[in-house]
């Protein structure tokens, strides 16, 4: 597939033309990471925007005692990155991928020669920042005043909204292999809490776990939540 063919994909991009398409791929350039690479740290940060051609990352920060805590977890289409004056939060992280990654890459002088000449890009960015906005206020919210169980679901309903969904009977597949100490990184628990709490939704068939596999009955879900 040709870089504009797949620039197309993004979600960001849909109000542009082919032939702006055809500018947005002479400005990018484009880097396959291999999995568990990191593409930035705090230590190696840049102003630059990026996008999600292919793969997954995860962005995460660490405390004073090392511990992880993951912001967020990005696929296929989602931007993300810092430039002056726009800024999706990503200055002080670790942005590092789950898998083999595709990310296009952006700078700054040329991003802003860009916005300048297409006023349809700039309203759909200004769209993904409110959404983004939207998404780190819910979580943030709910893993500061939830119970382990709430905050667990959550994050499980968010990434079956974020992720394909692979139908099995009343359940739903999410496309992203976790293990339980990435879910505990997302929540800021321990791995043994996380590993409890999974095997009670189990048992209450709000969901079922495989190796590194998680289907979620989201209608119990939802229920549960409300």
């Amino acid at each position: 597939m040709s870089n504009i063919q797949y620039l197309s994909q993004f979600n960001l991009l849909h109000s542009l033309s082919k032939d702006d398409l055809v500018v947005m791929d002479e400005l990018t350039s484009i880097t396959i990471y291999p999995k568990h690479t990191f593409i930035q740290t705090p230590q190696t940060f840049t102003e630059r925007l990026y996008f999600v051609k292919k793969g997954r990352v995860r962005l995460y920060r660490l405390n004073s005692e090392g511990k992880q805590f993951t912001l967020d977890i990005l696929g296929e289409g989602n931007v993300f990155g810092e430039l002056n004056g726009l800024s999706l939060g990503t200055r002080e992280v670790f942005i590092e991928t789950l898998v083999e990654s595709d990310i296009c890459m952006i700078d700054q002088r040329r991003f802003e020669s860009f916005l300048i000449e297409h006023p349809p890009f700039m309203l759909n960015m200004m769209k993904v920042l409110s959404e983004r906005l939207v998404h780190m206020s819910s979580l943030a919210q709910n893993l500061a005043l939830g119970k382990l169980h709430e905050k667990i679901l959550h994050v499980i309903v968010n990434l079956s909204n974020q992720f394909d969904l692979e139908r099995s009977g009343e359940y739903y597949r999410i496309d992203l292999p976790l293990t339980h100490q990435e879910i505990a990184n997302l929540v800021g628990a321990t791995r043994e809490a996380v590993t409890l709490v999974l095997k009670e939704l189990s048992e209450a068939k709000v969901i079922k776990t495989g190796f590194r596999t998680i289907y979620i009955h989201r209608d119990y879900a939802v229920t549960r939540l409300s």
